[in-house]
């Protein structure tokens, strides 16, 4: 590259508006600086409000379903508000789902996620939909699963924030297994 400019392959003019220029420019340029619009709302809206622009749905095909058939479920996320909105987190893991209150239908504790805040980013009017199956089985040790029993059942999600519950930020559907 340095041979080209080096070279009289280039033509040069101050006065031709196509042709690069000779001389320096007075003052070196500067990069654009800006404020990333995540920052800027973050910064206008208060923590204590944001939770009330996220909705959160659970939603299934079917509200009824035969046993030992797989139950596939969507959680819905959407921020309502025009602007981008981030949720502080209780940990790096940013939501969860469970079946009647057992953590992705577990009574054995899966994972042990650091004690660390996180954070859950939504763009301006972003409606993230995640897809999940329950496969009708309950895990009640690190390798033994039990069948759900007939009845009816609760799937459901929340945000993983302190008190997800009293802020809107779970929700849940019932399903019915039946023979």
């Amino acid at each position: 590259m340095r041979r080209i400019y080096e070279s009289d392959a280039l033509h040069r003019d101050d006065e031709e508006a196509h042709a690069p220029t000779e001389r320096k420019r007075e003052t070196p340029l500067q990069s654009l600086r800006s404020v990333p619009s995540s920052t800027l709302s973050d910064l206008l809206l208060p923590a204590g409000v944001r939770h009330r622009f996220v909705s959160l749905e659970v939603s299934t095909p079917d509200p009824e379903y035969a046993v030992g058939e797989p139950i596939p479920f969507t959680v819905t996320m959407r921020n309502r508000l025009p602007v981008p909105i981030s949720l502080s987190t209780v940990s790096p893991l940013l939501w969860e789902w469970s079946v009647d209150g057992d953590v992705e239908a577990s009574s054995v504790p899966l994972r042990d996620p650091p004690d660390e805040p996180g954070e859950f980013a939504f763009d301006r009017g972003e409606r993230k939909e995640f897809h999940r199956r329950w496969d009708q089985m309950f895990r009640v040790a690190d390798a033994e699963w039990e069948p759900a029993d007939p009845g009816e059942y609760a799937i459901g999600a929340a945000i993983n924030t302190a008190d997800a519950d009293a802020k809107g930020l779970s929700a849940e559907t019932t399903v019915r297994i039946v023979r």
